[in-house]
This record gives C-alpha cells, sequence and structure tokens, in this order.
C-alpha cells in the first residue's frame, strides 16, 4: 500500500458503513435555519467555515498553517458556484430509450431533472443488466482522484465497496501523479518511493549544502497535500532560502518556485533530463568523484551500465558535449554540476513532471544512479529524493494514533484484471487488443458501463478527441459529482455530491499532527447527499444494502473510527477526549512530534547495515542494472536508464511543423481541475477569460503576438483558445499551458471541437510510456501557436447546462 493510499483511505481498519434513507448528519442540524461555524479541510488547507442563513460567507484558515493560499479563503465561490449540481439528473435520450439511445449525445444533450428513486433505479437496472449479459469485467469504475478528504466519505473506498459486493468490475493500477515511476522504482529501490516518507526537512535544513530541485516547482505543488496540508514543505523551501542554501533549479521554465526562491536556474529541453544526467554522470567519473566504495557495498549493476555510459557497448560515449547536443545545456554547466555535487552535502530532488513523459520510467533510475555515484544516499542531508516536492512529505511525523478510515472490502476472487490507469481510452476504443504491462501480457475487456465515482476523467486524460469517441461507446455512464464538469456532462446518469462544506466526517493532517472534525457548516445544498450516503443508496437499489451498511449509519461509523484511535492512543500512553466531546467543542486535536522523527534520514538505517537492513530488490542492493527488466527483453526499456529518444521533442522531425514544446505545469491556484469553476480565483490567473499560457518573447516576436493577446494552440491532435503571457521566464521553443483548466468546446460532444477556455489534454498525447508502465505521456507534446484573428466564442462551461438548474 503506498502512502497516499494509507494516508489518503485509512484502509488499514475494518469496512466502514451507513444507513440507507437520511443524511448521515441525522440530527445534528435538524431545525436550524443557519450555522455559524464549521471546522473544515480539503487538500489545499485546515480552515473554519463562516456561515449565515444557510449560506457559506467566509472562510478563516486555521492559525497553526504556516502559508495560506487563496484556494483556502475562497470556499464560498467553490460551494456556491454556479457549476453545482443541484438534482439527480438523466439525458434526456437516456431516459427515453435506455441503453439503446444515441450515445453521440453525450456532452451535448439535454439532462433531465428525475428523483433519486427514479436514478438509483437506472443504475441498478443498468448495473445488473450488462453484469448478467456480458460479465463482470465489462463494468469499469474509473481511477480515484483528489475528491474529498474524510474517513467515511472517501469516495475511493466507496466506489471499491460498491465493486467488490458487486463481484468487482475492471479497475485502474497506478495513478496519473506518479505512473511510471511506481513501476520502475520498486526494481530499482525495493519500494515505490514516491509516496513513502522522505528524510525530515529539519536535516535537509541543516545539513544540505546543495539542493537541486530537478523539474519541479514546490512552491506551488506544496499548496496542495494527501490529506490536509500544513504547508511544512514551503516554509521549509524558505528557510533554505534564508540561511543562504544553495538552490539549484533545472527545469525548461523559470517556474514561481524560482521567482519566489532565487537560486539558479538551468534550463534544458523537455524530455532530455536523462541526457543531462548521463552527461554529469560520465563527468564525475572522468574525474574520479565517484564513490567506489559505495557502489561496491550497497549497489548492483553498475558494471553492466558503465559500458553504456562510456560509449563501449553503443559506440557513443556520453560525454557533455554529447549531452548538450541533446538537452541544449552547456558542456562546461554540466562539468561544473559534477564538481559541485561531488565536493558538497547534496540533495537532488526530483519532480514529477518529468516521469510524466515518453520512456518517463529512466529519469528517475538516472537520478538515482547518479545518487549512487555520488555515494550520499542515507547522509543526513544528501542522496535523492522524489518526494519532497509533494504532499509535504518530509515532515515530521507526530506520535499520534492511527486513525481507521472507509475499506473498500475485499476483492472477490475472479475479479476482472486492473488495467494501467493512463490506458483506460485505449481500453475502451480497443476491446480485445492485448499489451505488454509490467513483464505481463494485459487484454483489453469490452466496456459496456463507466461508473465514475469521483474523478473528472474529462480534465484528466490525455489527447481529449480520442476520450470522446471512447466515451461514446458504452450503453451507460454514470457520474457522481458535485459541479457540472466536462466529466459530468458526458454521463447518462448524474448523482448530486455535497461538498466538504456540508458532510459530517473528520481527517488528519498529513504529518498525524492534527486531528480535525469536519463539522459542517450548512445542510447538504438542494438534493446532495455527501458520498457515503449516496453510494449506499445505490446499494439499497442494488438489494445489497445492508451488505454495504452493516446497519450502521455513517455518524455511527465516524464515531467507531474515533473510539479504534482512543484505543490506539491509549496504548501509546496519549490522551483524547470522549468523541461527544470532541465532536461537541469541535476543537482540533493536537499531538506533539517526537525529537526522533525531526532527525530521520532515509535510507540511513540501509546504510549503516546494508545485510541487516536489505532492500526489496531481488539482490537486496540499489540495482543500476535489473535482471528482472532484461528478461523482459522490452525494447522501449532497457535493463539500465538509459536516452530514449522521445516520440515528441525539439530534436525530432515532427518539430518542423509543430516548433513549440508543450510543458503542462501544475496550475497555482487549483488542484488540477478542482477549484476551477471559482470565479474570484480565475479572475487572479486568466487572460481574456481564457487559461494563460506562456511564451518566449522571442516566439511571441516571431509569431507576431503581443501580452494579453488570444491565441489558438494546436496540433494535429486538437486546438484550443488561451490568453498569451509573454516572458522571458521559460526557454525558448517552450510554452505552458498549466493542466487541469476544463474542456469547453465550441461544439459540445463533437470530436476535434476546438476548446474556447484552454484545457491542455485537447493537446497532449494519448500513448504509454513503455512496455514497462505504460503510464501516461503529458509532458510530451509539441504544438504551435498562431494569433487568433475570428470572433472570440463564448466561455460556457463554468455555468450549469441548460434545463439543469
Amino acid at each position: 500500500m503506498s502512502r497516499r493510499q494509507f494516508l489518503g483511505y485509512s484502509a488499514a481498519a475494518g469496512v466502514a458503513t451507513s444507513l440507507l434513507g437520511p443524511s448521515m448528519l441525522g440530527t445534528a442540524m435538524a431545525g436550524s435555519p443557519e450555522m455559524n461555524a464549521g471546522s473544515c479541510a480539503t487538500f489545499w488547507g485546515i480552515f473554519k467555515l463562516q456561515a449565515q442563513n444557510g449560506k457559506i460567507v467566509k472562510s478563516e484558515p486555521f492559525g497553526k498553517d504556516s502559508s495560506v493560499n487563496e484556494m483556502t479563503t475562497n470556499m464560498p465561490g467553490y460551494v456556491h458556484s454556479p457549476a453545482r449540481i443541484k438534482y439527480p439528473m438523466v439525458r434526456k435520450g437516456f431516459l427515453k430509450d435506455g441503453y439503446k439511445s444515441d450515445t453521440s449525445e453525450r456532452g451535448k444533450g439535454e439532462f433531465v431533472r428525475v428523483s433519486w428513486d427514479k436514478a438509483g433505479e437506472l443504475i441498478a437496472d443498468n448495473l445488473y443488466r450488462i453484469t448478467k449479459e456480458y460479465g463482470q469485467d465489462s463494468v469499469y469504475s474509473t481511477p480515484s482522484g483528489w475528491y474529498m478528504l474524510g474517513k467515511v466519505n472517501s469516495a475511493g473506498a466507496c466506489m471499491s465497496r460498491l465493486s467488490n459486493l458487486m463481484g468487482g468490475f475492471v479497475r485502474a493500477v497506478g495513478d496519473y501523479s506518479t505512473g511510471a515511476s511506481q513501476v520502475i522504482m520498486p526494481y530499482v529501490v525495493g519500494n515505490m518511493e514516491v509516496y513513502s516518507q522522505q528524510t525530515s526537512w529539519p536535516v535537509i535544513v541543516e545539513n544540505s549544502d546543495v539542493v537541486v530541485i530537478w523539474g519541479g516547482n514546490p512552491m506551488n505543488t506544496l499548496r496542495i497535500s494527501w490529506p490536509a496540508p500544513t504547508h511544512k514543505g514551503i516554509e521549509s523551501f524558505e528557510e533554505l532560502k534564508k540561511r543562504g542554501k544553495r538552490l539549484i533549479f533545472i527545469d525548461p521554465t523559470r517556474n514561481e518556485s524560482i521567482q519566489e526562491l532565487g537560486g539558479e536556474w538551468i534550463a534544458p529541453r523537455p524530455n532530455t533530463d536523462v541526457a543531462m544526467m548521463l552527461g554529469i554522470a560520465y563527468t564525475v567519473h572522468e574525474k574520479g568523484l565517484t564513490d567506489k566504495s559505495f557502489m561496491e557495498e550497497y549497489t548492483s549493476g553498475f558494471d553492466k551500465f558503465l559500458p553504456y555510459l562510456l560509449g563501449e557497448s553503443d559506440g557513443q560515449p556520453k560525454t557533455p558535449e554529447w549531452a548538450e547536443s541533446v538537452c541544449g545545456v552547456p558542456a562546461k554547466t554540466m562539468r561544473e554540476l559534477a564538481e559541485v555535487f561531488a565536493k558538497n552535502r547534496t540533495i537532488l530532488m526530483s519532480g514529477w513532471g518529468i516521469q510524466r513523459a515518453d520512456h518517463g520510467e529512466q529519469p528517475h533510475w538516472m537520478l538515482v544512479t547518479l545518487a549512487c555515484m555520488l555515494g550520499q544516499i542515507g547522509l543526513p542531508g544528501g542522496g535523492f529524493s522524489i518526494g519532497h516536492l509533494y504532499s509535504n512529505q518530509g515532515t515530521p511525523f507526530a506520535n499520534a494514533p492511527s486513525v481507521p478510515g472507509m475499506s473498500g472490502g475485499k476483492t472477490p476472487e475472479g475479479a476482472p484484471t486492473p488495467i494501467p490507469t493512463a490506458r483506460n481510452i485505449d481500453m475502451l476504443l480497443n476491446p480485445g487488443k492485448i499489451i505488454d504491462y509490467n513483464g505481463r501480457k494485459v487484454k483489453y475487456p469490452d466496456i459496456k458501463m463507466i461508473y465514475n465515482g469521483f474523478a473528472n476523467s474529462h480534465t484528466r486524460q490525455p489527447q481529449r478527441e480520442s476520450a470522446i469517441r471512447a466515451w461514446q461507446k458504452p450503453e451507460c455512464i454514470v457520474v457522481h459529482e458535485m459541479f457540472w464538469t466536462p466529466t459530468a456532462r458526458m454521463a447518462d446518469i448524474v448523482l448530486p455530491i455535497s461538498t466538504p462544506a456540508e458532510c459530517m466526517d473528520m481527517t488528519t493532517s498529513e504529518d498525524g499532527r492534527f486531528l480535525i472534525p469536519l463539522k459542517p457548516a450548512i445542510k447538504p445544498q438542494y438534493e446532495s447527499k455527501p458520498t457515503f450516503d449516496a453510494f449506499a443508496f445505490v446499494a439499497g437499489k442494488l438489494g445489497i444494502g445492508s451488505q454495504f451498511t452493516e446497519g450502521k449509519s455513517g455518524a455511527q461509523w465516524l464515531e467507531s473510527f474515533y473510539n479504534q484511535a482512543m484505543a490506539d492512543a491509549k496504548r501509546k500512553g496519549l490522551t483524547m477526549p470522549a468523541f461527544k466531546e470532541f465532536w461537541d467543542k469541535g476543537e482540533i486535536l493536537e499531538f506533539k512530534v517526537p525529537e526522533s522523527a525531526k532527525t530521520w534520514v532515509r535510507y540511513n538505517e540501509y546504510r549503516e547495515d546494508p545485510l541487516l537492513e536489505p532492500l526489496g530488490t531481488p539482490s537486496g542492493k540499489i540495482e543500476i542494472y535489473s535482471n528482472a527488466i532484461a528478461k523482459m527483453g522490452y525494447d522501449d526499456c532497457k535493463a539500465y536508464p538509459s536516452w530514449i529518444e522521445p516520440t515528441e521533442w525539439l530534436g525530432c522531425e515532427k518539430a518542423k511543423t509543430y516548433p513549440l514544446h508543450l510543458m503542462t505545469s501544475h496550475p497555482r491556484h487549483r488542484l488540477h481541475s478542482q477549484m476551477n469553476h471559482v470565479k474570484a480565483l480565475r479572475k487572479l490567473y486568466t487572460v481574456q477569460g481564457r487559461e494563460p499560457v506562456w511564451i518566449s518573447v522571442e516566439d511571441a516576436k516571431a509569431r507576431g503576438i503581443k501580452d494579453g493577446e488570444v491565441v489558438r494552440i494546436f496540433n494535429d491532435r486538437g486546438a484550443v483558445l488561451a490568453g498569451a503571457m509573454v516572458t522571458d521566464n521559460l526557454r525558448q521553443g517552450v510554452v505552458r499551458l498549466c493542466e487541469g483548466g476544463w474542456y469547453d468546446p465550441i461544439e459540445p460532444g463533437k470530436s476535434g471541437s476546438m476548446c474556447a477556455y484552454g484545457s491542455a489534454n485537447v493537446l497532449t498525447l494519448d500513448k504509454g510510456s513503455s512496455k514497462l508502465a505504460q503510464a501516461v505521456n503529458a509532458n510530451t507534446s509539441l504544438v504551435q501557436i498562431e494569433k487568433y484573428k475570428g470572433k472570440l466564442p463564448e466561455i460556457t462551461v463554468f455555468d450549469a447546462p441548460k434545463g439543469t438548474m
């Protein structure tokens, strides 16, 4: 189980259930026309909501949060958005003709309001019909997303529980964030690494001389966390700056972190990080800077990698001069970096963006290899990290009780084979196709129904044109949602879900330091239901309500989770108030962080005694060469880290037609696609109401584009409009359009329609990273840009579809 799964889903303890019928709020708000305040938490902060006459009017940040952001303070606009889904809705054609309806109407067809009973019956009827006629592998439950915090209202766990009680649906394995590294890192270091606890920040701040941020933007990405953030990572980067530590950023853009923290900026061509690492590694070896004793004792396979590095196996030495021809960074710079890295206590912190690319397995494998050559892994402030830039990993863990939460239950025998997350559109379009995946063959099922319980798939998935065609194939599509996202608009049946401001629950901070009661400030709006209640309702219509709920209300399960945590606290010598006192007071509980947590160093135990503390690899060591991968014989992932030319990059033939490399970076004022519907936040960053695209001064001048003008970004996969931000904060030949912008087609439901707002995934490539991981390829895309001269189309995606109010 990954750190993200453990902290987010808290699946370690038992099965959580809820009663059918009334909301899990029970009598907590009965007869209350208004409620003054409620504590709340989301993936972007902890706060207290103030409500008046049933409406959120203010969001006050948690006093012990070191870095408050605009997402936290704009919760009123989040909850009371014009995009809110108010009632159960069914596509008009589906209501009339059922599974025989015209599926090309998805995305543009009219919706009709129905009762919860009617919607539930339609879902149950189609689930039973399809699984009976086509089998369990005909239903696909979409991959999880950052939906809502809480121990009861875990959408991913609810979906899994419903699926497992039905015999299992086709599910996704891996995720969009770290799909390539999740697969490659267990072969290299014995675990996923991406969601593992990292060296404590106080150790980094005290001991690191050089901090390298490779392909990351921590002052953006550390605004969010899984679970609730207190933003200690941002605080720690600010402390590094204050202490004058040497910060080196390697990124094609001079991103917000570089602008705020200062430091040195080195800008390689996108997707060429491996070549640059190889050039540095060559210099480390050439100058005799390799820590040979570390390599001999703690690593395996360097002798098989070295011939590739030196060019003995392929005739091309990976010299800095060769690397310069690929990545565009001067050879002199790479030689200097090799000296700096080797002669100082250096930690190489990598972002996840460099592995969301073609052959994305290679960058983090090569990063570990370079760190091994430097010999500082397991030392305070040294080595490598692919976690510090996300979810505030490195924040010392408190001595706190384990807080259980909802479980998806046991996967039934004979359940369908999972499909790699990023290959779901390929699966829908090509039933029966066989692909390679992580050493085995996977056959795509023929999907007849999609059950989307918790994800905005049509903003997450690359290559929008293919996604639209794919979602027009199934006989039935169900979506649970709070807002009319591009995904909800593609559904046949839509169930309205309550926001965090309306749900009774609890959660913890990312470091376990705080236990937060999530007290609803207002009642569930319109006809929405909390996530758990919605799934329990559907389970009831399926005739499995008693198995799903086990006769307990959501409030009762919440209390039971708390009591289990209290029992664990007692075992640890900690005290907690009784549940009633905890809930009635509504105060956040705080647990102390022990000094030992503040001094923890990742891989220190392994370095101290590699025989007694071996890694989870076949050799027990860090594997620079993998025999397991060698046996797979893949042509796009060798047995050692290597430079493999991407499908699209600035050095390929296609760049003559589409000469700009598109970076789909993480946005600053939203969590992926969440919060994009909040008007007050969009005013902070949009240009003429559209998603901003960074373009260099030189590239803009060559195209006659001025700052603030609307431009058309296009390639052979589609086109979007965006607002030009002409800047010197990125390398020439590179443009940045942040991911997560909602898809707003000028012709809804039509494949290939231009997006009026600026959704990056209209332009991105839907191709697996390699046969090993089959991960997402979102940062491997070439585009062209031109000034838009036509009449500007209206932006409509942030308002509810006509007839749904």
